[in-house]
């Protein structure tokens, strides 16, 4: 028995210095990242760009493989049953980890349970907008139509939480829309562009050029982060004047499958707060509407439970269902 025990405590002794020579050498060989969305939207735009630096860091590939569908539960599951070394890591939401959980979706993973968490990488924005040529100037007017038309708006979204906010907005206002589901932003706006829908709920980087080209018109934001791009745009439950209406931001982070070595999660962590030193990075996130911010992992991990008790609340309470 002294002798098993001796034995144990010297392979736990020699698990540290292992993970440490591994997190040295990391990454040997390319890194690929998973994007459970269509090229072209906020996380893909952001992902993109945070993979380029870290592939100049890292003296490695860094491959960004869109896998869209389930609401991100494909590319999640994915990830959740690869190898645990790091080189296989997912660009999760808050429909990933937060909002699946919280409606009640199908899932084929617990975001719980399969997954080590990394960093976030960013805290987006999403926008109402309009078309500017036949859509209305203020929410207000929104609102107006809403209420007088016999034939119920349509409003486009992708993820869940944007989703979530259609449906809120219209419940707080009183006005009766009809969801067009989109698998990701680059649909979303589309959408809008074509006509097939009166109005969308999505990230900025998607609708700005349109917003500058003078196409889209943005009515609102979600939460209340000033807007270097768009200082002009007040928060929904201002401009609605509905001040029941909560915050809603969508988010964006790095994970990996359960079990990822600590050592390697850490420096995960560290290359991307590196990166988000760039100044070329960074600006080249704020011109495509993204607001880059990074977390410790367990700053991350505290956050998303917290996020995922509170999501769980307002959608019980909403009385809101979602297809």
């Amino acid at each position: 028995m002294r002798a098993l025990l001796t034995l144990g405590l010297l392979a736990v002794a020699a698990i540290a210095p292992a993970q440490a020579q591994d997190a040295q050498s990391f990454p040997n060989r390319p890194v690929r990242i998973v994007v459970p969305f269509p090229a072209g939207g906020p996380t893909d735009v952001n992902i993109r760009i945070l993979g380029q630096k870290l592939s100049e860091i890292w003296g490695q590939g860094v491959v960004i493989e869109n896998r869209p569908g389930a609401n991100t539960g494909i590319g999640a599951q994915m990830v959740a049953k690869a190898p645990a070394d790091g080189y296989t890591l997912l660009a999760a939401m808050d429909t990933t980890l937060v909002m699946n959980p919280a409606t009640g979706a199908s899932m084929n993973y617990d975001p719980f349970k399969d997954f080590s968490v990394i960093t976030l990488t960013a805290k987006n924005t999403s926008l109402l907008t309009v078309r500017a040529s036949d859509g209305p100037k203020t929410i207000q007017e929104l609102i107006a139509r809403g209420k007088a038309s016999q034939n119920k708006l349509n409003y486009g979204a992708g993820i869940t939480i944007t989703r979530l906010a259609g449906a809120s907005f219209a419940k707080a206002a009183g006005i009766e829309v009809v969801l067009v589901p989109y698998k990701g932003s680059s649909e979303v706006v589309q959408g809008l562009l074509t006509g097939s829908v009166d109005f969308i709920v999505d990230g900025i980087a998607p609708s700005l050029p349109l917003i500058k080209s003078g196409q889209f018109r943005p009515l609102a934001k979600l939460n209340n982060r000033p807007l270097s791009m768009l200082p002009e745009v007040q928060p929904l439950a201002i401009a609605a004047n509905l001040p029941q209406l909560d915050e809603m931001s969508s988010w964006i982070g790095l994970i990996a499958p359960a079990g990822a070595p600590p050592a390697i999660v850490q420096k995960i962590h560290q290359d991307v707060v590196r990166a988000y030193a760039d100044p070329v990075v960074a600006d080249r996130l704020e011109k495509a509407g993204i607001f880059a911010t990074t977390t410790t992992p367990a700053e991350f991990d505290a956050f998303f439970r917290a996020e995922a008790a509170r999501w769980t609340k307002i959608y019980r309470e909403s009385g809101i269902k979602l297809d």
